[in-house]
């Protein structure tokens, strides 16, 4: 079975009836279309839907941020769901080069199961290697609920970012994972206030990939994308975007090249904006 984070079109057609392997469709959209409706329309074989914010995140209202961690029993709701068991290989797409799947992954990760994987390219790989889609949803017995265990990969607040940021290098890095324009405070359609926080470096998800929406880029140039941004030689590393889904597609990326021990900002910039006595920076 695959050891790495991601797997490939050809793998995933390979083991596509596997018992042990399970797919799940997380395409989700910040406005407008729903991943619901994407996924009725055409999915890939055997792959049951998820929704980012009804299974893969808690309640907002008790915070922090937007997408805050979903509780262990949740998790473990959705994963019984699924089907998933101790031994599943669960394999996440989406259509936007990983980006929410990766949040799939990561909660795997946080939650001591260590089968996520993101298929490289997405439903988009999917197509173009000539596979069908099917609109057939799968029919899945549940299996018992797991003994979730948090704190499988690490998690840091507001007061720890702060701390982290302004260490600096070689001490530490901040990624900001959002787009440029978001980072500089140019734009700023969801969240309280524009800009970022003060000594984060903007790493961009998208720059991930060889072209938005598809395929990682090699090892190699992703190694070359962060050694420029200090984050393979700094002792503590953390990333935020705006509110902790896109920051785990950077966590995958390094993860990707060794380093498992970088955290998540859990509220990232909803939970950091939202509160006025934190400072931020433009530009």
């Amino acid at each position: 079975m695959s050891e790495g984070p991601l797997v490939t079109v050809d793998w995933l057609a390979a083991h596509a009836s596997d018992p042990r392997v399970r797919v799940v469709d997380v395409r989700w959209y910040l406005s407008g279309k729903r991943g619901v409706d994407a996924y009725d329309a055409g999915h890939i074989p055997g792959a049951s839907f998820v929704d980012l914010g009804a299974e893969l995140a808690g309640d907002p209202a008790r915070g922090p941020g937007r997408h805050p961690l979903p509780a262990p029993e949740k998790f473990a709701a959705l994963l019984s769901r699924l089907g998933v068991t101790e031994d599943s290989i669960v394999v996440a797409y989406d259509d936007a080069g990983g980006s929410i799947a990766a949040r799939v992954w990561w909660l795997l990760r946080y939650f001591g199961h260590p089968g996520g994987r993101v298929l490289d390219g997405g439903i988009g790989a999917w197509i173009a290697a000539g596979h069908a889609l099917t609109t057939d949803a799968p029919r899945i017995t549940p299996t018992p609920l797991l003994a979730l265990r948090p704190g499988g990969a690490p998690v840091v607040d507001k007061a720890d970012v702060a701390r982290l940021a302004a260490l600096g290098l070689p001490a530490a890095v901040v990624l900001d994972a959002r787009a440029r324009e978001r980072y500089e405070g140019r734009s700023e359609p969801v969240d309280a206030r524009a800009g970022h926080v003060p000594g984060a470096r903007n790493a961009p998800f998208v720059e991930n990939l060889v072209a938005p929406g598809g395929a990682f880029l090699p090892r190699e140039a992703l190694a070359a994308r962060y050694r420029a941004l200090g984050a393979l030689d700094a002792k503590n590393v953390a990333c935020y975007c705006g509110s902790g889904v896109t920051a785990c597609h950077d966590l995958l990326a390094l993860a990707i090249l060794g380093r498992e021990d970088v955290a998540l900002y859990e509220g990232s910039w909803s939970d950091w904006s939202r509160d006025a006595a934190l400072p931020i920076e433009t530009g």
